[in-house]
């Protein structure tokens, strides 16, 4: 298995403690460039632009949060940044245009500017464990789903009257709610054997479940509380005995590319507790499964190579980092101290675009921004191969007479040295020298690591 290591990070100072799932990336302010959102146990939410150390926005909420997102929450074509706390308090920001009304520009533009508060604040049930803002039923807005402590999820949807006098005349309506047998610990959309959206949740044991999203628009509000346990398809994935007690993560939707998006079955990744690692598609067929001796905790997708095809991230609590792609290659980087959350996406820092990003959160008050995490290719290469991809390898063999294949160490030597003018010399080529760049070795993606 190769190791990477990225040393292009910034380091953001953060003060307070958080959940695994009180930090997210998005568009919070609806420029086409993402920031850093994160909340603390003490209601603090913090916004993180570019590579500014100090976060870039802070809003004080109620309660003590334990997730946050960004997206579309009210369906009206901009994101919002969303946090909620354990307590049930649901809070919804708007931070467009905020550039230029920094918080840190003067004690009195925060407190004449009116949006430091939530645009909208709302007591939903309490409890709250993980959240996600998706377009769960297909019918192209989004929906709140909220997973609960006490094994419950339940999907919200933002309503407004037909003539609203301003935006906080809203509120989020409860679509259902299913009482699922494991615990929840993540929650997230993939498309179906059809290519419709189905929404999952993981369960113990590395198992997951379909929820149905069984309403109609007459029968909003009305269903919700109607069999709890109902509309629930539990899937178990594997064919050894799991400990059923292990907590599992997800994650869906990974893109396949554009040379490979003939199949309407989407891909979906699970990670367990015990270090198990799965790829399948929504047919329950298993592409892959790789087994590591680390506790994985969190599950990601990124596209490190640029190729449209997005790799799964798994995060362990030790820092250890696996990156494997479609085709189950494997490379680890290794986080140098204990992680206390983690995520990874498109993050704006030092170039002013979005480039790939992993984020961790250590127990020494900062957070580590490693960016433009990025990789030519995952699968293991050598010299000769790489040369005969490039069309200048080709053109200097050509000049020395030799063909492609006629590998030897002297051979490449002389094709690097040789000069680009032909009419420089070349007789300060040595003959010989040294021995052939060497083959790395093939990852190891069975057995332990």
């Amino acid at each position: 298995m190769r190791s990477l290591s990225y040393v292009q990070r910034v380091s953001l100072d953060f003060t307070g403690a958080l959940f695994p799932h009180a930090i997210c990336l998005g568009d919070a302010d609806n420029d086409s460039l993402n920031e850093l959102v994160v909340g603390d146990t003490s209601g603090k939410l913090f916004v993180y632009k570019n590579d500014d150390s100090k976060p870039w926005i802070t809003r004080t909420c109620v309660g003590m949060l334990t997730c946050v997102g960004v997206g579309d929450i009210c369906n009206k074509g901009k994101n919002f940044v969303v946090a909620v706390g354990a307590e049930g308090w649901f809070h919804a920001f708007d931070l467009t245009g905020a550039g230029g009304k920094g918080d840190s520009s003067s004690q009195q533009d925060g407190l004449l500017w009116d949006e430091q508060k939530p645009c909208f604040t709302q007591h939903i049930p309490a409890n709250t464990k993980v959240i996600l803002i998706s377009d769960i039923d297909g019918d192209g807005r989004c929906e709140l789903v909220v997973g609960y402590t006490d094994r419950v999820v339940r999907a919200f949807r933002w309503e407004e009257p037909s003539d609203p006098s301003d935006q906080s005349s809203g509120q989020l309506v409860l679509l259902k709610k299913w009482l699922l047998e494991g615990q929840v610990d993540s929650l997230s959309v993939n498309p179906g054997p059809e290519g419709l959206p189905e929404l999952m949740v993981s369960q113990p044991g590395c198992g997951y479940a379909i929820l149905l999203c069984s309403w109609t628009q007459e029968s909003v509000g009305s269903s919700g509380q109607d069999n709890p346990a109902g509309d629930v398809v539990l899937h178990l994935t594997s064919g050894r005995i799991h400990n059923k007690n292990v907590s599992t993560h997800l994650i869906g939707s990974i893109s396949r590319g554009a040379k490979d998006d003939s199949s309407k079955c989407g891909l979906f990744a699970l990670c367990t507790l015990d270090g198990t690692l799965k790829l399948m598609d929504s047919s329950e067929k298993l592409l892959w499964s790789v087994q590591v001796d680390h506790q994985l905790f969190s599950l990601q997708k990124l596209d490190v190579t640029g190729d449209g095809r997005e790799e799964v991230v798994a995060c362990a609590w030790d820092g250890q980092t696996y990156i494997i792609d479609h085709n189950r290659m494997v490379v680890r980087f290794q986080f140098d101290e204990n992680v206390n959350a983690f995520c990874a996406g498109q993050y704006t820092c030092k170039e002013g675009k979005n480039s790939p990003c992993l984020v961790y959160v250590s127990f020494n008050n900062k957070i580590y921004v490693y960016w433009r995490v990025e990789l030519e290719r995952m699968e293991p290469t050598n010299l000769l191969r790489v040369l005969e991809e490039r069309q200048q390898y080709r053109d200097l063999l050509q000049q020395l007479g030799v063909a492609p294949r006629q590998f030897s160490p002297n051979v490449i030597l002389r094709a690097l040295l040789l000069p680009t003018s032909p009419s420089q010399s070349t007789a300060a080529v040595p003959a010989e020298s040294g021995r052939g760049g060497g083959r790395e070795g093939d990852p190891e993606t069975e057995g332990k690591n």
